[in-house]
């Protein structure tokens, strides 16, 4: 349950910089394609449903629900739990669920994003709201 260990730094490139400059302000950003009005995650230059270039950046309000969830037991690093989010905005996420009791996750729990620190830009987690 406890998140003390140290996370790596995300690596960045002109592609995903807005992103993580974003995320180092506490904001969780998506896109979201002009040409067919769908917004994806993660953020990218070409959308991958119609293949259209014309994307643009929008903060995601950084909540959703629990679609599925795993609970890892045996890890040499201690217990953790992954899965999938969808936001509110509509696209759905693998991510790690942090501070939290594990056993007490459901699906269709909903969640919030919170940020974690690195020693670069801060890494996005979800939570229970």
């Amino acid at each position: 349950m406890s998140d003390q260990k140290k996370l790596p730094a995300p690596i960045t490139n002109p592609e995903t910089k807005a992103f993580w400059d974003a995320a180092a302000e506490g904001k969780f950003m998506i896109k979201r394609c002009t040409a067919c009005g769908e917004a994806h995650y993660f953020p990218r230059s070409i959308c991958p449903f119609c293949f259209s270039d014309q994307t643009v950046w929008e903060q995601s309000a950084g909540e959703g629900e629990i679609y599925t969830f795993s609970i890892m037991r045996k890890s040499p690093t201690g217990p953790y739990a992954i899965g999938y989010v969808t936001l509110k905005e509509g696209p759905s996420l693998q991510t790690n669920f942090v501070d939290c009791e594990f056993d007490a996750l459901k699906i269709g729990q909903k969640v919030k994003v919170v940020f974690k620190p690195t020693d670069g830009a801060p890494l996005p987690f979800f939570t229970p709201a």
